[in-house]
């Protein structure tokens, strides 16, 4: 948690991290955010497992790590961020939105892609913590404008 300003609202991102466009999506959506926000970004603050365990750490050490790390994001974290995008949401993702959900923190989503899982929408359990669902990046970010701005005032 030392990177960030401490002076700027936190956003924790939640979202898959696993495939090579899911990594570059995410940081594409972390750089505009960053414009107004400090964001945590599990994949690079958090540690991904895979490099863990390359790097020899012993397998519940580094799940320990991982789960820790993004809890103590969480904590810290005034709103959250999940990305809706894909047939099913990430489950990694959904803890994450039910966490911060459960601690009263500002959740949103955001959702490029118009497949869903069921024929009405997104899973109640998923959509109902929302506050709004953003449709692009840049959505996402014009609501970290406004929200820093907004932060500035009080």
């Amino acid at each position: 948690m030392e990177r960030f300003d401490h002076n700027r609202p936190l956003v924790y991102l939640a979202a898959p991290l696993f495939s090579e466009a899911e990594l570059n999506f995410n940081l594409a959506l972390t750089t505009r955010i960053e414009a107004s926000l400090d964001v945590y970004l599990p994949q690079r603050d958090g540690g991904k497992l895979v490099d863990l365990l390359a790097c020899g750490v012993e397998e519940n050490a580094a799940y320990k790590s991982i789960f820790d790390r993004d809890l103590r994001a969480l904590d810290a974290a005034c709103a959250l961020i999940i990305v809706l995008d894909g047939r099913a949401i990430d489950e990694g993702a959904a803890f994450e939105l039910g966490y911060a959900y459960a601690h009263r923190k500002l959740c949103f989503g955001l959702q490029t892609d118009p497949r869903r899982l069921l024929p009405a929408g997104n899973n109640p359990m998923i959509e109902m913590p929302l506050q709004k669902i953003f449709r692009s990046i840049e959505s996402a970010g014009e609501w970290a404008d406004s929200f820093a701005r907004s932060q500035i005032t009080l």
